[in-house]
This record gives structure tokens, C-alpha cells and sequence, in this order.
């Protein structure tokens, strides 16, 4: 595998963000991985490998550069962790994927077709939002327990169904306070009404980070592994 670091230039500053594909010949379809809450870390760099190794080009970028370079979260850190969260908006986010897709412009290893996004808790609502503000580039986005999907906010991602091409996956936790099943009922209606094309999936018997290997007892490794699946599944139909 070959592995970056770089500094991808924004409006708002340098965002640092983690590159690997394959070390064969290119180029490969892009996939953007957008972080959860606690960060860009190792355990997110160790899936974006994982996705790479599938053939792809993986960018996953510090969504929280706008005020700190680096963020893991530590018992002690919560609250730190809270204010970076909410200190995003789905606009923030997708003027950091234009940035990222400007990118890719420059790299040989990246294809310049379609792209995949994909999505983890906070940032679930952000790839669905991506595929609304990039309709004629995004053509697959996954968001895996994710939140605010679909609510009352002005600029709920939900409004911008209509303008979506790609295909959609909602893969969500069975229990999960921060993704209730009611806001869930409330999206597949509302992207059936869209005429979006989507598919929602519940993961029986687990809770909100369930994909994450080292979130402890929330994990869930044979529902890690469904999720794997579906994932390239999804990005394997409509990337190449």
C-alpha cells in the first residue's frame, strides 16, 4: 500500500488528511471517508486501508482542522470532543469535499469518474449531504449510525433528496439513541417521496459504533463484517 499525509489547502486553512491506495498501477476509484466524533485516528486510518486494499483511492481527512491539527478522544476529552462535533455544519463539510475533490484533479492514482463517500455517526449526515451538493460526481454514499439524517433544521441533508443521483445506503443500529428509529421511518419516507434510490438496513442486536473494533463491548464483529459488505458492494456497483 502506499500511505500520505498532506495538508489539502481549504478556504478555512490546511486540512491534514490520511491518502493510501493501492501500490499497483492506477488509477483507482476515490472513496472520501469522513471521520466519527472522536477523530482521525489509527483505528479510521486501519479502515481506510482496508477500503484501499479493495482498489480503491482512500481520503480521509481531519474534519475538525479548522481549530486543532490533531484530535483523539480520551475519557478527559469529551467535552472537547462535543464542541469540535458542533462546531461543524453539512456546508463546512462540503466545502472540505469540493477541496478534496480539487485535489484529485493533480493525482495520477486517482480516477477523475465517480466517487464514493461514506460516513460514520457525526458524519453520516454529512456524505448524504455531499451526494446533494455534488449530484453529477457522487454517484454512492453510506452512512453507517448516523445522525441528524433527518430533522427539523434548516439545513437537514433530507431537504436536498431531490437532487440526488447516486445510490444511498442507511445502515443503522438497532438501538441508538442518537439515531432513533422514528427520525429513521421519517427518512425512508421521506427519500421514497424523493424518488430516491436507497436502501435502509437495520443491524439487529447492536448499538450506535458498532463497526468500530476497539469501541469495546459495542462492537460487533459479525455485523462489522456485514457492514464491510455492503460497503464495497455498494461502491464495487457504482464506482466502476
Amino acid at each position: 500500500m502506499i500511505e500520505r499525509e498532506i495538508d489539502i489547502h481549504t478556504p478555512a486553512g490546511a486540512m491534514n488528511t490520511f491518502v493510501v491506495c493501492p501500490d499497483e498501477a492506477g488509477p483507482f476509484p476515490v472513496v472520501l471517508f469522513l471521520m466519527d466524533a472522536p477523530g482521525k485516528r489509527e483505528e479510521l486510518h486501519d479502515m481506510a486501508r482496508r477500503l484501499a486494499t479493495a482498489g480503491y483511492f482512500v481520503m480521509l481527512p481531519n474534519l475538525y482542522y479548522r481549530r486543532v491539527q490533531e484530535f483523539v478522544i480520551t475519557p478527559e476529552r469529551r467535552a472537547e470532543m462535543v464542541a469540535h462535533m458542533n462546531s461543524l455544519s453539512n456546508a463546512m463539510v462540503c466545502e472540505d469535499v469540493l477541496s478534496l475533490l480539487e485535489f484529485l484533479r493533480g493525482d495520477p492514482s486517482a480516477q477523475s469518474g465517480p466517487v464514493g463517500v461514506v460516513g460514520y455517526c457525526m458524519s453520516g449526515p454529512f456524505a448524504f449531504a455531499a451526494a446533494a451538493a455534488f449530484p453529477e460526481k457522487v454517484a454512492a454514499a453510506a452512512s453507517f449510525h448516523g445522525v441528524r439524517l433527518c430533522t427539523e433544521a434548516e439545513d437537514s441533508p433530507h431537504l436536498d433528496a431531490d437532487r440526488i443521483q447516486a445510490e444511498l445506503y442507511f445502515g443503522c443500529a438497532e438501538h441508538d439513541e442518537w439515531a432513533p428509529r422514528e427520525m429513521i421511518d421519517a427518512l425512508e419516507r421521506h427519500l421514497a417521496a424523493a424518488g430516491a434510490r436507497y436502501r435502509v438496513e437495520w443491524y439487529p442486536g447492536t448499538h450506535h459504533g458498532f463497526v468500530f473494533p476497539n469501541r469495546g463491548e459495542i462492537y460487533r464483529k459479525a455485523a462489522a463484517e456485514t457492514h464491510w459488505s455492503r460497503l464495497l458492494a455498494l461502491f464495487q456497483r457504482n464506482l466502476h
